[in-house]
């Protein structure tokens, strides 16, 4: 981590607004005729990182727009993403690399808070593999700049993982040596040759806007919550703007 929590504002509690916002996004793209074009697939592979708590079905309706687009999605494997760190990286790797193998073409990543930490990484570590990185709402510059909430649901798996409750992270990821090189890595700077896009909200209850600001990414702010960024239409329109075309080489 490169930077300490108590440096960024801390989010407040969620209110009864947030939810409210919250529900306006899950409508804006609940039915696929109300759906902004997606940025062109043409058969690229994507794959879609869910945050903390979340699985892969937390992103499912995303990565039904972008297969209408043309996109050939790849599930992260991840069914609750309270796991170590760098094993998580490491199997998601293993499916991305597979997936790029099976296209003969980069990827585009997204990752939703936690999971946006992991394609940071992902990024430095295999950019071979990363044409374009997305992140929604992720604290990449500290992953403890969050509400008090939700450090208390981080505190209560980290305890639980340290006592060997299996398929939690512990104590030893955040401090220890298990996770070292992920942790390393999320601070090193993100190949030029990946592109980098991170959304972040000033409304965000949860993780502290300041956090998502990576001094190396393509800053996109966005009205909304922090859950809702991956159902949002305003993201997905701000996405299809950004997102890079198929390369005619």
């Amino acid at each position: 981590m490169s930077a300490n929590a108590a440096t960024f504002t801390r989010p407040g509690s969620p209110n009864l607004g947030d939810a409210r916002r919250f529900m306006g996004e899950m409508m804006s793209t609940r039915s696929d005729s109300s759906w902004p074009d997606s940025p062109p697939g043409d058969g690229r592979p994507a794959m879609l990182v869910p945050g903390f708590l979340a699985g892969d079905p937390s992103l499912s309706r995303m990565a039904r727009w972008l297969r209408a687009g043309g996109w050939e999605t790849t599930r992260s494997g991840i069914q609750m993403n309270v796991g170590c760190m760098e094993s998580a990286i490491g199997a998601i790797e293993a499916r991305l690399d597979e997936a790029v193998g099976r296209a003969g073409r980069r990827a585009l990543l997204i990752g939703q808070s936690r999971g946006g930490s992991f394609g940071r990484v992902l990024a430095v570590r295999r950019p071979d593999l990363v044409e374009t990185l997305v992140t929604l709402g992720s604290p990449v510059l500290d992953q403890m700049a969050i509400s008090r909430s939700a450090q208390a649901a981080v505190t209560l798996v980290g305890l639980l993982g340290t006592v060997g409750v299996p398929g939690l992270f512990g104590r030893s990821c955040r401090n220890g040596d298990c996770c070292e090189r992920a942790r390393r890595q999320l601070t090193e700077p993100v190949p030029q040759d990946v592109r980098y896009i991170a959304f972040y909200s000033r409304q965000d209850p949860i993780v502290s806007w300041e956090a998502c600001l990576d001094p190396g990414a393509e800053l996109v702010e966005v009205n909304g919550t922090h859950s809702g960024m991956g159902v949002s239409r305003t993201v997905w329109e701000r996405m299809a703007q950004l997102v890079p075309a198929p390369s005619l080489a």
